[in-house]
């Protein structure tokens, strides 16, 4: 049997992994000129630097993460501190502080003041428990209070961040599903983590390797442009040149869009977000965090790295159409600011990706198909199916496993 695994980004690598792992032989195709999706790297000549397309951020307990890179001889390609440690700046008050829970699954960090966020007594973080219970269809908005200090320094930034979403019509079930697989679980679950060098190093070039000791072949550059049906099956891949026959499985790891163009009736997210990057050739101060929080600003995080300073803005629709010079300056400023730096802007880069996930509405979270379709030897992944997450590297790679065990019934 062999398995053709249509898409190499997160999702369609996790299949082809899972899948070689129990003998089954993959053949893995994607369009575009090189493997990893969203979550790639590339030379810049304009920084003279190695850069991600995005900052992609993953949290210790993501077991589904840790499982691939594990398996890939990769997980020491990934930084972080030792505990949940998240730095915040307020750009308008000027205020400083880090959010700290503790180690262990039991919550003594609520009385705490130096661990809380500032401002806001216990109590108000005990409210973050409500956001666990309700109806599929609530919003973030419908479960929890979005106002006051816990909301403007701790949730909102982060839900945003992880929904990709404004949090207040985001699904309260996708966020809950966030803090069950991190908060809830403790600080160790929660600590972040950062891949190094460049999120290639860390998820796709090992992962290939992998793949191709084991006798995975993987094309780049090859479009797929119909599925053949047969029946109750796919009969054959059509690349353009030629029918290619199906013997075994099919598992269709491609955006949501190109999915629907491929199999007919396909009901998925028609609705996305946009996230702007911004990536500065300024190597970092000593000391500098790894990781801050930003709000108050028009910047939500700041990544440092060894040769460059990168910026994330989630939700980032209506920073689309702003010209990108005007962006680079306007995010160098708050960078400055946030790490009392006092430099000309530098070489930079921004990258906005207008259809970077599908938005995190209950609405959208309703329209995700599962991994099973209606052909027997047919299969979805991607972190746009239904995972239980929102659109995340975890998520992804749960599809793709998820899928392959799916293919080797």
């Amino acid at each position: 049997m062999k398995a053709h695994i249509i898409g190499a980004g997160m999702a369609g690598l996790s299949a082809a992994i899972e899948l070689t792992r129990a003998g089954v032989a993959v053949d893995v195709a994607d369009s575009a000129a090189q493997a990893g999706g969203r979550c790639r790297s590339y030379h810049d000549p304009q920084l003279g630097r190695v850069i991600d397309n995005g900052n992609h951020l993953v949290l210790a307990g993501n077991d589904a993460v840790m499982a691939y890179l594990d398996t890939i001889g990769a997980r020491d390609r990934l930084s972080g501190p030792a505990h949940a440690d998240f730095a915040f700046c307020d750009l308008k008050s000027g205020d400083r502080w880090t959010f700290r829970p503790n180690d262990g699954a039991v919550p003594w960090w609520l009385f705490d003041r130096d661990r809380r966020v500032p401002g806001a007594g216990a109590l108000a973080h005990l409210a973050l428990g409500r956001l666990l219970i309700g109806g599929k269809d609530d919003t973030v908005a419908d479960r929890i209070a979005t106002s006051g200090v816990l909301w403007d320094r701790l949730l909102e930034p982060v839900l945003l961040s992880a929904l990709n979403t404004d949090p207040r019509e985001g699904s309260a079930r996708l966020a809950a599903a966030v803090v069950q697989g991190s908060l809830a679980r403790g600080g160790l679950a929660t600590r972040p983590r950062i891949a190094e060098p460049t999120l290639a190093a860390a998820f796709v070039d090992p992962a290939l390797d992998w793949l191709r000791a084991r006798g995975g072949a993987v094309t780049t550059g090859k479009r797929l442009r119909a599925l053949v049906f047969d029946g109750d099956r796919v009969a054959a891949l059509d690349f353009g040149d030629g029918a290619v026959a199906v013997e075994g499985a099919v598992v269709l790891a491609v955006p949501p869009w190109v999915a629907e163009a491929l199999v007919p009736d396909l009901i998925a997210p028609n609705e996305f977000r946009a996230i702007v990057n911004a990536h500065f050739a300024f190597v970092p101060p000593p000391g500098t965090p790894a990781m801050v929080g930003v709000v108050g600003g028009t910047t939500e995080w700041i990544f440092a790295f060894d040769d460059r300073l990168s910026i994330t803005v989630s939700g980032a629709d209506r920073l689309v159409d702003t010209d990108r010079a005007e962006l680079a300056a306007l995010f160098w400023r708050e960078l400055c600011a946030v790490h009392g730096i006092s430099a000309p802007l530098p070489a930079w880069q921004v990258v906005k990706e207008k259809r970077a996930t599908f938005a995190a509405t209950p609405a959208q979270d309703a329209r995700r198909p599962g991994a099973k379709t209606r052909w027997r030897n047919l299969f979805l992944a991607g972190d746009w199916t239904q995972t239980g997450l929102p659109a995340t590297i975890e998520g992804a790679l749960r599809s793709g496993v998820s899928a392959a065990h799916l293919a080797m019934r």
